[in-house]
Formats: C-alpha cells, sequence, structure tokens
C-alpha cells in the first residue's frame, strides 16, 4: 500500500536523501507498509532500504544506517497510514452518547483502535479486532495494549457492550499474556450493574493474568444530564464508595503479598466521594493507570508539596490570583493553597470550585470544565489579577475548552489575563507565587 509523504522534517534523514512532498513511500526493507504500526516496526532497525517513488512514477531505492528509536523525518498524508476504527459496541455508559448536540464534530467519534491502545493509550474492547490484527499485535510486541474490560462475565458483558462479540474476553486476554504482551485492564463501574459481586469475578479472572495484566483501574460512570433515552444510571453515593473501597482492599492486601503489587487501583473520585484520605504514592505501584485519574491527585499533592519545601518563607512577596477547579480536586487546592499561604502570607489566592452545568452536576472532574461555566460563574466573583486555568482544560493541542470557547475569549469576558497551568504540581506551586518571582 503506497503511503503519500506530504511533508519533511528539517535537518532529517528524509531531507539529505532528497525526499520531497508528494512522494510516496513503497517499501521499507521489500515490506509493503499498510498501517503506521508496519512503519514504526520497520523503521526501529539502525539499519533499512526504502523504496520511494517519485511524483514523475520513477522509483528509487535508499539504504540507511541511523540511531535505533531515531526518526526519519517523514510526514504522511494520514497519521495513521490509514482510518481510524470506529467503535462498534453500543455501550450503556458510552460518555459520547451523553455529549449535547452541537459540538465539534471530532468530539462525536468513538474509536476502538489497537494502534491508538499502543501509541496513545487509548483503551479498546477487542471486539473490533480480527485475527490479523492479534497476530500483528503479537508479531510486533505491541506492548502495553489498554484493554476496556468492564467485566469478565461473557453474558453480562455482552448486555454492557451491547455487542455479541463482547462475550469473548478472557479467551483474548489469555492469549495476548501467553504472546508476552503487557496489559492494562480498565472497568467502568455502574452502579447495580458490574458491581458488588460481579467486581469480585473480574478482579479474581483478571488477577489470574499477572504478571502479563499488570494493573486494572476502576472508574466510576460518568453521568452527564444529557441521558433522554439512554439506559438507566444511578450516580454512586458515599456509601457506595465507602462499601466499594471496603471490598477492594483485601484483594490489594493479597495481591501485595502474593505478587508484589497492588494490581487493582481506584480513580481518585472514589477516595473523594467517600471523603477517604488519598492512599500513599507507594500504594500506586508507580502510577501505571494515572491518564485513568489513578493516582493523579496523590503525584500533584506530593510535587507541590515537595516544591514548596524548596522555597524559603517570604513575608514580602506578594500576588493575587484565581484558580479554577472542580469538586473531584477541589479540596485538596484548597489545603495547598492554605501551604502556600503558610510560606508567603500576602500571596492572595482565590479557589473557584466550578459546578459544571453544561454536563451536569454529576460530573465532577476539572477536565470537563468548559469555558462558559467558568465564565459565568467568576463574573461576580472577587477575582485578583490573574486566573490559572488547568492544562487539561484544552483540547486538540489549542487554546480552546470543550465547548470551543478559547482562552482569549475568556480573557475578554473576565477582563484578565488567562495563564495555563502544566498539569504538575511544581507548576501550580510556581504559577501561584511566579509574579513575585
Amino acid at each position: 500500500m503506497l503511503q503519500k509523504i506530504i511533508g519533511v522534517a528539517p535537518g532529517s534523514i528524509a531531507e539529505e536523501l532528497g525526499i520531497e512532498p508528494g512522494d510516496m513511500l513503497v517499501a521499507i526493507d521489500g515490506q509493503e507498509i499498510d498501517d503506521v504500526l508496519d512503519y514504526y516496526f520497520y523503521t526501529d532497525s539502525d539499519q533499512l532500504e526504502l523504496c520511494i517513488r517519485g511524483a514523475d512514477g520513477e522509483e528509487w531505492l535508499c539504504d540507511i544506517e541511523k540511531e535505533e528509536k531515531e526518526d526519519l523525518g517523514l510526514i504522511f498524508e494520514e497519521q495513521f497510514m490509514g482510518k481510524y476504527r470506529h467503535c462498534q459496541n453500543k455501550c450503556i455508559f458510552c460518555f459520547i452518547d451523553q455529549l449535547p448536540k452541537g459540538m465539534r464534530d471530532t468530539l462525536y467519534f468513538k474509536d476502538d483502535d489497537a494502534r491508538l491502545s499502543f501509541l496513545n493509550g487509548n483503551y479498546i474492547t477487542l471486539t473490533n479486532m480480527r485475527e490479523a490484527d492479534f497476530q500483528k499485535v503479537i508479531r510486533y510486541h505491541m506492548s502495553p495494549i489498554n484493554v476496556s474490560v468492564h467485566t469478565t462475565n461473557p453474558e453480562l458483558r455482552v448486555s454492557m457492550l451491547g455487542n455479541p462479540r463482547a462475550a469473548a474476553i478472557m479467551e483474548p486476554l489469555r492469549r495476548l499474556a501467553e504472546a508476552g504482551i503487557t496489559l492494562n485492564g480498565q472497568i467502568v463501574l455502574c452502579k447495580g450493574v458490574n458491581d458488588r459481586a460481579e467486581l469480585d469475578r473480574t478482579i479474581t479472572d483478571l488477577g489470574g493474568l499477572i504478571p502479563a495484566m499488570t494493573s486494572v483501574s476502576i472508574v466510576p460512570v460518568g453521568l452527564s444530564r444529557h441521558r433522554e433515552g439512554l439506559y438507566p444510571l444511578e450516580p454512586f453515593t458515599r456509601e457506595d464508595a465507602v462499601a466499594l473501597i471496603q471490598q477492594i482492599e483485601p484483594y490489594r492486601e493479597k495481591f501485595w503479598t502474593e505478587c508484589g503489587t497492588h494490581f487493582v487501583h481506584l480513580s481518585d473520585e472514589f477516595y473523594r466521594l467517600a471523603e477517604r484520605a488519598l492512599p500513599e504514592e507507594e500504594a500506586y505501584d508507580g502510577y501505571p493507570q494515572i491518564e485513568n485519574g489513578v493516582g493523579m491527585l496523590r503525584l500533584f499533592w506530593n510535587e507541590a508539596v515537595a516544591r514548596l519545601e524548596e522555597l524559603e518563607p517570604d513575608v514580602q512577596r506578594e500576588a493575587d490570583v484565581s484558580l479554577v477547579t472542580a469538586p473531584c480536586a477541589a479540596i485538596y487546592i484548597e489545603q495547598l493553597v492554605e501551604r502556600v499561604q503558610q510560606v508567603f502570607p500576602k500571596i492572595r489566592v482565590h479557589t473557584h470550585c466550578i459546578v459544571n452545568h453544561y454536563f451536569g452536576d454529576h460530573i465532577t472532574v476539572t477536565g470537563l470544565l468548559t469555558g462558559r461555566d467558568i465564565v459565568e460563574q467568576l463574573r461576580a466573583q472577587e477575582r485578583g489579577d490573574k486566573l490559572l486555568l488547568p492544562e487539561n482544560l484544552l483540547r486538540d493541542g489549542r487554546d480552546v475548552l470543550l465547548d470551543d470557547m478559547s482562552i482569549q475569549e475568556i480573557e475578554e469576558a473576565l477582563q484578565m489575563p488567562v495563564d495555563i497551568v502544566k498539569s504538575s504540581g511544581r507548576d501550580f506551586i510556581d504559577k501561584i507565587i511566579g509574579e513575585t518571582l
């Protein structure tokens, strides 16, 4: 399959070879390149041969010696050298089905693509994988693969995913595990559906795949206010979260004793909901599920505290800033602000916990806040000289939030500058006191 080249990185190997936009990649080491996984596999070597076809139709061979992992500098027409695979499931908990109308088209796309799991860490259900896909994963040793399991009960999984192909989950997981593929699992927990006894079964089954299955995260189902006509799901209560923590802790202790890993991890939201302290850092086993909201607050807290301990107290340093957060993280942010003000008593920080009216107040994470909610809820508030917004509000690498409101529009609406805080506790502290550094 020919792959069209649309760009060449300056100073790259490809530029030195005279490859130009509009040329076609025909093969690497005599192998046709069907997708980005083939490309990464065949370019991983320190010696390779490219077959290039120019715009005039002439083909030539390029012998290359390079460092392992060194990029060739080729930019292709399609990032993945093929279309994304659309999800074929109809999950009862799918958050995309709960989006309001009128958002940008890319937000409504449901992917279920093993390439995205390997390259970007996305979770896949395995229902979309063909035999050739499994063979390629095993041949190229694509690790880790992140799998949305939800339940190992075949009948229940078919019901939850709305797909008859969902029944077979343990067999493909065992196949990948036996081939040496590293796996991470995810369970979106739905009250009264895959919790309690069903959760016991799932944890036990997945625990049997250790060490190939390195971790399993349990996250609460996200319920927006746009659920008309969808499966009736209920939010978790404080009592539910307390019971879940009590259910999970014996498993974590057992896995730690027998396997040297806590293995199963609850998302930060459950600890916040239960009004329980976050586990200490060592309980997260190196944060394998941090992108799933597991340990994110603990890591952020530890980074922020460590940064504060590096700084000398200063009773003269001044600043007047506002912070935006959401209910899930609010109590931790407020406690960190108190620590900042103990070290720098003249620094004023206005912490604003934003309620998510756009998606509904059951959505409590900061990353799903919108510009309109932020602006509407801050208009009448004391805000200081600068507004600090967390980086995870931004989408698609641009300065826009989920509702397409830009940072510039927020600045204009509130008549104050906005600064973006990176997803680290260290940057959080530095941005608060940064005006006087």
